[in-house]
């Protein structure tokens, strides 16, 4: 499986249930990756969307401990076992872990790639995605050429899980 996010500096992805910053190639990036494809989220990044409605052209996984909540053109599931079993009807690499910090934090492990807009920036954050930079297990497999929006600089980055060497 993939996580996709955008991270600050700090790691930061987030403030008060909204993105950082909105960089229109980023957004781009995101949609042509996950066109077609799963997306799995949590009910907060779901209600962050335009209109709190699930992205089309995808199949939208929720992720919430709520037994009552529901949404139309999604499929609503309450525990991370039951988005792995869900997840089992799809190959791995069409299934991408869109956020917010408690779903990229639980589906990490399960996860082999991870695709980051790094933005050269540090902004007030109160979520955050895990440093892989400071994770053993993981390594920088591809890199964009430096990127520019305004005054903001960013880069493409492609991590992937080591593998175990025998």
């Amino acid at each position: 499986m993939n996580l996709i996010a955008a991270a600050d500096e700090n790691w930061g992805i987030g403030c008060q249930g909204k993105l950082l910053v909105q960089i229109p190639a980023d957004l781009k990036s995101f949609r042509e990756m996950t066109m077609n494809k799963v997306v799995v989220m949590g009910r907060k990044t779901l209600e962050s969307l335009p209109n709190g409605l699930p992205l089309a052209g995808r199949t939208n996984l929720i992720l919430t401990s709520n037994p009552d909540y529901r949404v139309r053109n999604a499929l609503v599931l309450h525990s991370v076992d039951e988005v792995l079993k869900e997840v089992e009807h799809y190959r791995s690499r069409d299934v991408y872990i869109i956020g917010g910090e408690s779903v990229y934090r639980q589906f990490l492990p399960f996860c082999d790639t991870v695709h980051i807009t790094k933005i050269q920036e540090k902004y007030e954050a109160d979520a955050f995605f895990p440093n892989l930079d400071e994770d053993g297990e993981w390594e920088i497999t591809a890199d964009s050429e430096e990127q520019t929006y305004f005054d903001i600089e960013y880069y493409f980055l492609k991590y992937e899980r080591k593998k175990v060497r025998q």
